[in-house]
């Protein structure tokens, strides 16, 4: 999971454009909640509401300017946003910590960034739907009767010993390295017209019937765990974990990979979403790699595009916001009723109109229409046109949202998008895969 949207880094104005046509839409459904669930503002800033500005950076999955509009609305500040891909997030986070005030990373880049000391524990009484969070968040398990996952599972970085600590701590404690915003389930992204047959696995990527017109991602960190799925599908690997492989098991899974290229498997190896869109629109791929909201951009242009679910199970990601160690003050309060903010629903329910899930569920829910949440959390055929968060049509009446309920996705993610001990060296391997 980076979710890259963006072709380039660039920054994120404050204008809306075409999103401005959110608002009408919002307010038709009965969305315009914004910080009614926020009590005022806390006495310190509030004459100085206003003046406060606090920059943002993350990958292009969060940093949208129609957030940016709708927090100077509701909540009176600025927030410049910085979108850029998951690479070089990673790499700013450390190299240049003071350069932005709030961090929107993924849970695997926080375990190579926190332990940097860079950014500051979140104490966890500040923040109000606390108690709402999925418990995937806070345990690692959906349900209690839910297995953990593979890989850099968000909760086994999510919270630290103390407040000064850049110690990940075992279990919950009173303080956090991220507020968990934005995650999901990532498959195999398909054109049921174009590959002539049904997809069931993950190893379905390299079936010889697709030659030349498959995908894959090319961020190393998350191309290697879908590369994984696709190697225990055919029966060719069996990590111990698929997200902390030892030298060997990378050597296996990159030369699987090669032998693949040299056949003529791969079409592209793509890094932003618009590549992905593009590749699956134009029809030159029919299966790969994809993210939810390019599935989404596909549909929106009338042509067919299915998110599979398989029966291996799902490669999940989870997003967060964190603080940076430099924020005192009236900075620092601003930063918190952000926080606020984004899990009050208006923000869990635009993202969930492109495929992604709100960390705090009953928020989001309850600024959604019945018949979104029926087809975008409960598995139920929608009873008219889903709109995508600008507007558009992106799936028809009686449609089933691909994978089906919040229970079905969430509750089979096999592993997570991850750090591994051996990063370098998968690293590495992986780019002599993508030069062979």
């Amino acid at each position: 999971m980076s979710r890259d949207t963006t072709d380039s880094p660039k920054p994120v104005s404050a204008g809306i454009t075409r999103r401005q046509a959110l608002k009408g839409t919002a307010a038709a459904a009965g969305l315009a909640v914004g910080s009614g669930a926020i009590t005022g503002f806390p006495t310190i800033w509030a004459q100085n509401i206003k003046n406060v500005t606090l920059r943002q950076f993350g990958t292009g999955v969060s940093n949208l300017n129609a957030v940016a509009e709708k927090v100077k609305q509701d909540l009176g500040f600025t927030l410049q946003m910085t979108a850029l891909d998951s690479d070089a997030v990673s790499q700013r986070a450390v190299t240049q910590p003071r350069s932005y005030d709030i961090a929107d990373i993924e849970y695997w880049i926080c375990k190579k960034v926190f332990p940097a000391g860079v950014m500051q524990p979140m104490d966890v009484g500040k923040i109000k739907n606390f108690d709402k969070i999925v418990p995937l968040f806070i345990t690692g398990k959906l349900t209690p009767e839910s297995s953990i996952a593979q890989g850099t599972a968000p909760y086994t970085v999510g919270f630290v010993e103390g407040k000064d600590s850049t110690k990940f701590a075992a279990s919950q404690t009173q303080w956090m390295t991220l507020i968990p915003t934005i995650y999901n389930a990532d498959t195999l992204g398909i054109r049921p017209d174009l590959v002539g047959k049904p997809i069931t696995q993950w190893k379905d990527l390299l079936d010889p019937a697709f030659k030349g017109k498959a995908s894959i991602l090319n961020i190393p960190s998350i191309g290697i765990m879908d590369a994984a799925m696709v190697a225990e599908s055919m029966g060719e690997m069996k990590y111990g974990d698929k997200g902390n492989m030892t030298k060997a098991e990378i050597d296996k899974t990159v030369a699987l990979l090669i032998e693949a290229k040299k056949a003529g498997q791969f079409r592209a190896f793509w890094k932003t979403f618009d590549e992905s869109v593009n590749l699956m629109a134009s029809g030159e791929t029919v299966i790969q790699s994809m993210w939810s909201p390019a599935v989404t951009a596909v549909k929106s242009r009338g042509l067919q595009c299915v998110y599979q679910g398989l029966k291996e199970g799902y490669r999940g990601w989870g997003l967060g916001m964190g603080l940076m160690g430099h924020l005192e003050g009236v900075k620092l309060e601003a930063a918190y009723e952000y926080l606020n903010w984004y899990l009050s629903g208006w923000q869990g329910a635009f993202i969930a109109r492109q495929g992604y899930y709100s960390s705090v569920p009953e928020t989001a829910l309850a600024n959604l229409t019945p018949n979104e949440v029926g087809y975008w959390y409960e598995g139920k055929p929608a009873t008219e046109d889903i709109l995508d968060p600008y507007g558009a049509v992106m799936d028809k009446a009686g449609a089933v949202r691909d994978g089906g309920s919040f229970q079905d996705r969430m509750g089979h993610v096999a592993c997570w998008n991850t750090v591994m001990d051996e990063e370098r060296y998968m690293v590495q391997r992986w780019n002599e895969f993508v030069s062979a």
